[in-house]
């Protein structure tokens, strides 16, 4: 009987209903029942419990996961509390089969973010540990300075969360746009960055997210191509699976 039991934030995550993040607030704030018990963190399911998010009987495992590639416009919210948030990513795409972010971009951010009903992916993709590559074009109010570029990419302590970011890519495009490469996904880690050197972020643009790159209209989503999914597959092969509150504590991927 042991040898079924699967944690609930991994049994929600693992039949595409959200990340195991999410799973980890919806049962804190007791949305999730299991036999129409309102379980403890940590809690496992065994074969033949009922589990419930508000509700919903939420099945097993599905097949044949969903994986998009969205342009976020700006004022889109990243989250899939649709009943809190009206102008919610999910309501927004409105993708016939329920779907969940990987990572945030900020409401006043723009560019791309990956969609999935993979639990799986997700979870290995949002460690910051594995050095995954995000992209992202910036523009500034004043002109960026060379000591503007070395600081930013040779890391900036944030002391608002205790800790360094780590060194990067940063390039000046023209007089007040910059690229920079991140491997890190800290709380408004781009903006905090900025507003340390003093300066202030007018649009931020994400163009890359490892091997996959921004190639849609403002607005519109589309489906990876099998070799996008396929190099993504080899990229996170070695990632880390397991689920560390710490980290995600520390910083959240948004920009």
């Amino acid at each position: 009987m042991s040898d079924n039991l699967t944690r609930l934030n991994k049994y929600l995550s693992e039949a595409g209903y959200c990340s195991r993040r999410e799973a980890d607030r919806l049962i804190d704030a007791g949305r999730v029942t299991i036999n129409d018990v309102v379980p403890e963190m940590g809690t496992k399911v065994a074969s033949g419990d009922i589990v419930k998010v508000d509700g919903e009987v939420i099945g097993a495992r599905k097949k044949d996961f969903v994986y998009l590639a969205f342009n976020k416009p700006v004022g889109i919210v990243c989250t899939t509390d649709t009943r809190v948030e009206k102008d919610n990513i999910i309501d927004y795409i409105n993708y016939p089969k329920r779907i969940f972010p990987i990572g945030r971009l900020d409401k006043p951010s723009e560019g791309l973010i990956l969609l999935t009903d993979d639990g799986d992916i997700v979870n290995k993709i949002l460690r910051a540990s594995n050095n995954h590559e995000k992209e992202y074009i910036v523009t500034v109010d004043k002109p960026i300075s060379q000591t503007f570029i070395q600081r930013m990419a040779g890391g900036i302590f944030l002391e608002e969360l205790g800790q360094r970011t780590k060194k990067c890519e940063v390039k000046k495009i023209d007089k007040y746009t910059f690229s920079i490469v991140l491997t890190q996904g800290l709380n408004r880690q781009i903006r905090r960055m900025c507003e340390y050197l003093n300066y202030e972020v007018q649009t931020l643009k994400r163009i890359r997210i490892m091997n996959i790159g921004l190639d849609m209209p403002l607005g519109t989503y589309r489906e990876l191509t099998e070799k996008e999914f396929n190099d993504l597959s080899e990229l996170i092969k070695d990632s880390k699976k397991t689920f560390n509150p710490k980290q995600h504590n520390r910083g959240k991927s948004r920009r």
